[in-house]
């Protein structure tokens, strides 16, 4: 069973390293810091609602043969709302992956910075960061292979490879258990600590998720037959993704200094304490979870390129590679030289907060038509899961759009 286990791990893997970012870690210390175990909760809601929707989208991919984007393309009968849907989603995924592998890679720099210090080069007015170049290649390496088994298997070694260095951080912090139950399964929210809920399921339930998930079942299996391993593979590989990001959580929570930004000064923070075993330990947390994200975000808007376009043709060919091209090197010169474009990361932030509402909608709708899943379609439980998942998202967006322009 283990075996088959294992044999199945694959897309799901890939979700949960595109989630657990720089972004999700960041947030995860910040909510440890702040709140300690209390908002623990929170982060056991996000891997639900993760679970609920990448489920129906996975489904579909297998099912229905398409990525969310043809689906889109295909399924909205309002040429209006065809044209807006899309117009979102391009925006959303190619436009905001682009703003955001510039933190992405840099947050693999902090995890390097954090293990062997500064490697800046003076260039004039600009400091050069050399390590975003490393990382940039690194990932330019696995996807210009254009083999899907290759990609699949490195991000599923980086991931093991991050979730045993915050897990393993985590223990030996020696929490209080008894405290770390309750705020798994007991719901609270301090004075100031809704913005941090919200913040916590934003950063779970991504919306370039789901189109990176309804492409990549169609990549390892073939189609209805194989429902039973993708959700294996995703039930085993959220919740994995989710046990991360409780760790960081629990990691942060043992520091009682609060001017604490991400998880390279809490691997500073806690080096007093545990030594340099939590420094390396973290640092390499950190490398992991932001090259798993700066390969994982340009193959998404490559895959929404292609679906949004009508492209064919494999990993392999121009226009996808041209894609993903783009967006790495975008994100290695905006991170090699520090820059950070506020009003693109802001342009791409309302896309995303009006995305996901509008996609959860389209994703519910989409899995109850019988021209979509035939005898797949969603049971009565599944949609009352789905309908307030979709309420969550719904003001989640409102919440995202406040933040913004309040």
């Amino acid at each position: 069973m283990l075996k088959n286990l294992f044999k199945n791990i694959g897309p799901g893997t890939l979700v949960a390293a595109a989630f657990i970012g720089p972004g999700t870690v960041t947030v995860c210390t910040l909510a440890g810091v702040r709140f300690g175990f209390t908002l623990l909760w929170a982060m056991v809601l996000s891997i639900v609602a993760t679970i609920v929707l990448q489920e129906m989208a996975a489904r579909i991919g297998l099912v229905y043969g398409k990525g969310l984007a043809e689906v889109v393309k295909h399924e909205i009968p309002n040429r209006t709302m065809r044209v807006l849907a899309i117009f979102l989603i391009v925006s959303a995924i190619l436009v905001g992956n682009a703003a955001y592998e510039a933190g992405n890679i840099s947050g693999g720099m902090l995890g390097l910075q954090t293990l062997w210090g500064n490697a800046t080069v003076s260039m004039g007015t600009f400091e050069f960061n050399y390590l975003s170049v490393f990382i940039g290649i690194i990932a330019f390496t696995l996807l210009i292979i254009g083999n899907y088994k290759v990609i699949e298997r490195s991000l599923v070694a980086l991931v093991l490879i991050m979730s045993l260095s915050f897990l393993i951080t985590a223990l030996a912090t020696q929490p209080d258990w008894s405290a770390v139950l309750s705020g798994l399964f007991i719901p609270s929210v301090p004075a100031e600590g809704w913005l941090m809920v919200i913040a916590l399921v934003g950063t779970t339930v991504v919306p370039y998720n789901l189109f990176l998930h309804a492409s990549l079942v169609r990549e390892k299996w073939e189609g209805p037959k194989d429902l039973k391993a993708a959700r294996a593979d995703l039930f085993f590989s959220i919740i994995l993704g989710g046990i991360v990001s409780i760790a960081i959580i629990v990691c942060a929570a043992a520091i009682q200094q609060q001017h604490i930004e991400n998880a390279s000064d809490m691997a500073l923070a806690l080096a007093p304490i545990f030594g340099d075993f939590a420094t390396y330990f973290l640092g390499i947390g950190l490398f992991a979870a932001g090259i798993t994200s700066a390969i994982t975000a340009p193959l998404a808007a490559a895959y929404v390129a292609k679906g949004c376009f009508g492209w064919t043709g494999s990993l392999k060919s121009n226009r996808f590679r041209a894609v993903w091209i783009s967006i790495l090197v975008i994100g290695v010169l905006f991170s090699s030289i520090g820059l950070k474009p506020i009003e693109i990361i802001q342009f791409a932030q309302v896309a995303n907060a009006l995305l996901l509402p509008i996609i959860a909608i389209f994703l519910v709708w989409a899995a109850n038509r019988s021209t979509v899943l035939g005898d797949y379609v969603n049971g009565k439980f599944h949609n009352i899961i789905a309908v307030v998942i979709v309420i969550t998202a719904l003001l989640l967006g409102l919440k995202s759009l406040w933040s913004i322009f309040g």
